[in-house]
Order: structure tokens, then C-alpha cells, then sequence
């Protein structure tokens, strides 16, 4: 092979071998087909895949789903928020694992309180008085670990990166509604479709 051949050669092979990789690194240009159904339909989603705690109305076909994290502080304000309206509506808390190590092992203790509702309202009073939550074991069952897991790519698929998010059917319309961040108890009523306390 002549001199000046050998480098012409070795670029073009460099450049095929980059290409590859690129193609093969890239981030597809359209969602995921799980992300895509878990977005076209959250609530069915949502009711299928993930896994939470009851409180509230237990026998109420109106069921909102709260994802959350157990070291957010505005999702202690939407639970505190919730409590008037436990009485109407069946709340499922599904704990996600992102903001700090203690979330998961505090997901795992609610998930297998014998008294959830209990379990929750300390917990949430802790951290909202900067204690930090309830003290759990860093060992957590297997399944209650991946239930976790599953919850957090639950929300992931759903495309949303911050917590608390809901995800419910307006009482009136059966219209599926979803909302990030934390409201009061009024502005929740209103979202659901219930009668303000």
C-alpha cells in the first residue's frame, strides 16, 4: 500500500467505527412504546403496574393514585391536604425511590405498616418538622424493593420528574386528570370532582 493510501485508509475506517457507535449510542428519536402507552393512558398504567398503600374511602370506585417520594416535603403537604377528603375518595400512596437514600428503606416501612394511614401521618409530620421522617431499616424485603423500583419507572414512563404526581378520574366527567406538585385541599376537590369539605 503506498504511503499516502495508509492514512486515507485508516480515516475512513476510524470514521465507520465512530459511525457505529454513534448509531448504536444514540437516543431514539421517538419514546419507548412503554413510555408512549403508560402516556396515552397514565391511569390504567398506573392501576396495573404499580403498587401503593390504601387509605381513605375503601370501598369509593373513585380512586386516586399519588405517586410520591417519602423525603419529599410537598408531598407531606398533599397528604396533609388529602385528609379531609379521605372520607369521599380511595387515595393509593405508591412510594418512588429518587431524592435520597433514605427513600427507599421509608417506602418499603409504609408499604408494610400494619396501619398505613398511622405509618403516614407520623412520617409525614417528622419530616415536616425537619426530622428527617420515620427511622426504617436499611434492609429491605426483595419485593418490596423492586415494587419500588417498579413505581419509580412507573413515573419515569409517564415522563414526569418531580413528586407528588396524580393520577385519578374526575368524579364527574370520568375524564382522566393528572397533576404535579403539591395543592390544598380545595384546589385538590376541584381536581377530582368532589364536593369541597
Amino acid at each position: 500500500m503506498k504511503p499516502l493510501l495508509r492514512p486515507l485508509v485508516i480515516a475512513t475506517a476510524l470514521s465507520l467505527s465512530f459511525a457505529t457507535l454513534l448509531v448504536a449510542c444514540s437516543k431514539p428519536e421517538e419514546p419507548p412504546a412503554a413510555m408512549a402507552a403508560a402516556k396515552a393512558q397514565p391511569f390504567e398504567t398506573v392501576r396495573t403496574l404499580g403498587k401503593g398503600f390504601t387509605v381513605g374511602a375503601l370501598m369509593s370506585t373513585n380512586t386516586v393514585y399519588v405517586l410520591f417520594d417519602p423525603q419529599c416535603p410537598h408531598c407531606g403537604h398533599l397528604w396533609n391536604a388529602t385528609l379531609p377528603l379521605q372520607n369521599k375518595v380511595k387515595f393509593v400512596w405508591m412510594p418512588v425511590s429518587f431524592l435520597s437514600a433514605k427513600s427507599l428503606p421509608q417506602g418499603a416501612a409504609l408499604l408494610a405498616a400494619a396501619d398505613p394511614a398511622q405509618a403516614m401521618s407520623a412520617h409525614e409530620q417528622l419530616l415536616l418538622s425537619g426530622q428527617g421522617g420515620m427511622s426504617a431499616s436499611a434492609s429491605v424485603p426483595q419485593e418490596l424493593e423492586q415494587a419500588i423500583k417498579t413505581n419509580t419507572q412507573l413515573l419515569d414512563s409517564l415522563g414526569v420528574d418531580s413528586v407528588p404526581f396524580i393520577v385519578a378520574k374526575h368524579a364527574g366527567t370520568g375524564r382522566v386528570v393528572t397533576s404535579g406538585g403539591a395543592m390544598d385541599t380545595g384546589a385538590l376537590a376541584d381536581l377530582l370532582g368532589v364536593d369541597r369539605p
